[in-house]
């Protein structure tokens, strides 16, 4: 194989797979990025078995081939560089030279016969999707998925199709770690032909890969097939395995009605949500919420540091209602509102707290109180 290639494009693809090569792993493979050139395109392939993502691009085609590259190295490479065209040549061996027309570098290279086999699952029902919308849904629940390894069944995203009230179909995304939850619908043009039925878990990771492609506008085309999801956006191809678990019963946690609606300014509880982590560790997360006379009474105790208070005037005049709260929870969730105004809404002290606003239409957080 021998290819010029033009370098801000062979940047740009490059750099979209550095998440997705494994660096150690016990198959070296998985750290390389699988080059097929021919014609007058060469197709960029890399996988860590769960996640895989292919993109074509133009090249000038001096003899077709395939070889693997180490997509680290590589992208220091054509970082460093300042000029625009890169030559890269297969020699003898497994062996590959890369030149810049200033500098050369000669790699160590794995037999493409190596590289895990990358296939395009078929038969896929496809819809487009804005980019930007499906980036606020994935953004509105990804910091909501659990980090802990024996949280398999929380370990993803759940996305599912929902009707309201027997109107048109939504597409629906919801993640939970236990102690808080955050679910969005949003209107999918052709949502119904997506193979939803029983709703899929797409892994943190895949969905962080997802919201690269998000990340860059336009349009994305998604569909799922069996276990994998697949999404297409310009000459770029994204597929993830799906996860196998059953993710449990949302709707039980959800309040149907609220007793006691509070409006107030997300930037406000923001910020004393902010001021009272200051005090917070390990062993003393929780933060006291008292509801009274009007006022948003936050008070934050650590044993070892001291105590943090802080007042938001609201309205409310209702009975005294108190309750404890991890604050990042309610800073995670207020951080990827927009609204300017809040509901928080609460029933009593022993029931999760949901956080909506007009300008987030399809969004609900909930936080599950703790024991101060």
């Amino acid at each position: 194989m021998e290819i010029k290639i033009a370098r801000n494009e062979l940047l740009k693809s490059v750099s979209r797979v550095q998440s997705i090569i494994e660096r150690k792993s016990s198959m070296p493979v998985l750290s390389t990025i699988l080059f097929d050139a021919s014609g007058s395109n060469v197709r960029l392939s890399a996988t860590d078995l769960e996640l895989g993502f292919q993109e074509t691009i133009s090249a000038d085609v001096i003899q077709e081939g395939s070889i693997t590259i180490s997509g680290r190295k590589l992208f220091e490479i054509l970082k460093e560089s300042k000029t625009e065209t890169f030559l890269i040549k297969m020699k003898e061996n497994n062996w590959v030279y890369i030149s810049d027309g200033v500098a050369r570098f000669d790699l160590a290279c794995i037999s493409p016969d190596e590289f895990p086999a990358f296939i395009e699952p078929e038969g896929v029902a496809m819809v487009e999707i804005d980019a930007d919308t499906l980036a606020d849904m994935i953004n509105k629940t990804i910091y909501a998925v659990t980090l802990e390894e024996a949280g398999f069944k929380l370990s993803g995203v759940f996305t599912e199709r929902v009707s309201h009230d027997g109107g048109d179909d939504f597409l629906r995304m919801i993640a939970t770690d236990g102690h808080r939850l955050s679910l969005i619908d949003k209107t999918v043009v052709n949502v119904g032909v997506l193979d939803l039925e029983k709703g899929v878990m797409i892994p943190k990771k895949g969905m962080s890969e997802l919201n690269r492609l998000a990340s860059e506008g336009g349009t994305i085309e998604i569909g799922f097939k069996q276990k994998e999801c697949v999404a297409k956006k310009d000459n770029a191809l994204l597929v993830i395995r799906l996860l196998e678990a059953k993710f449990p019963d949302y709707q039980a946690v959800i309040p149907k009605e609220s007793a006691f609606p509070v409006l107030l300014k997300r930037s406000l509880l923001l910020e004393a949500m902010r001021k009272m982590l200051i005090l917070s560790n390990e062993r003393y997360r929780a933060v006291k919420i008292t509801l009274e006379n009007n006022l948003l009474d936050l008070v934050s105790t650590n044993p070892d540091l001291g105590e943090g208070q802080e007042k938001i005037e609201i309205k409310y005049s209702g009975e005294r209602i108190e309750a404890g709260f991890n604050p990042k929870y309610f800073i995670d969730i207020l951080q990827s509102m927009e609204s300017e105004m809040i509901t928080m809404e609460f029933t009593d002290s022993a029931k999760p707290y949901v956080l909506k606003g007009d300008a987030d239409k399809g969004f609900t957080g909930l936080i599950m109180p703790m024991r101060v």
